[in-house]
């Protein structure tokens, strides 16, 4: 599918990258990304992957905006408030990228429900706020091969990894035991901002093929002290999840 003259000048920035050029963008362009989750982390990573030209996002959410949720959810305006956050998104990128494709899944990710949501794609990106849902993904990602980035954040702090089936560790070798929900995380707006965008590098890599995705490594940011960490991660044999892999 080659580009059109409009999309040429919308990314002509990005084409210009070393390595990347129109083939990059091509790949983009017939890729398929799903966002679980579309609040801090998800409102962001689906803007910037709007931006980046991927041609296919879909949304995933069954919440709806609140008054709370404007300090870092930036496609949710006052006006929005008590809408469905998937409906304003997909109509926030759509307006921003009319070159694209954007659905909306208004529905809960569970065990049963998490085949027919994801379907067939080339990334899932972690917007998630809740551990059950991420482990959920995790399983299921690993079971079909897809690769799964994920993001996590807390005041002015958060890791992000990728885990790639089968080449690293998947998210239960990571964190065999489940870490404690908090109902009510506290968050700095820029702080998920600074980690979705990190999240669409990691995706645009994965697609395109350029650079080193942050397979067996978690990268650790903490904004109050402007500290960072590379952590190595490995696979656990008996991973109930991979370890058959």
């Amino acid at each position: 599918m080659s580009l059109s003259p409009s999309e040429l000048e919308r990314y002509s920035r990005q084409l210009s990258i070393r390595g990347f050029g129109v083939e990059g963008q091509k790949k983009l362009k017939n890729s398929k990304v799903v966002v679980v989750g579309v609040g801090g982390l998800g409102c962001l990573s689906s803007l910037y992957l709007a931006a980046a030209g991927v041609g296919r996002i879909v949304l995933v959410d069954k919440g709806r905006f609140t008054l709370r949720n404007l300090n870092r959810q930036v496609l949710c305006w006052q006006k929005d408030i008590g809408r469905f956050k998937a409906e304003v998104a997909k109509e926030k990128l759509e307006e921003f990228n009319p070159e694209i494709k954007v659905e909306m899944v208004i529905e809960e990710i569970t065990e049963e429900s998490v085949q027919e949501i994801i379907g067939k794609t080339d990334v899932v990106v972690d917007g998630m706020d809740n551990w059950k849902t991420r482990f959920i993904i995790n399983k299921h990602c690993v079971k079909q091969h897809i690769p799964f980035v994920h993001a996590g954040v807390s005041e002015m702090h958060g890791q992000i990894t990728t885990i790639m089936p089968g080449e690293g560790p998947c998210l239960r070798c990571i964190f065999p035991r489940n870490p404690p929900e908090v109902e009510n995380i506290p968050i700095l707006g820029a702080t998920p901002a600074f980690f979705a965008a990190l999240q669409v590098i990691e995706t645009v890599k994965l697609i395109t093929g350029l650079g080193e995705p942050l397979v067996g490594r978690m990268l650790f940011i903490d904004g109050r002290e402007m500290a960072v960490e590379i952590v190595k991660t490995k696979r656990n044999a008996n991973c109930p999840v991979c370890g058959s892999l």
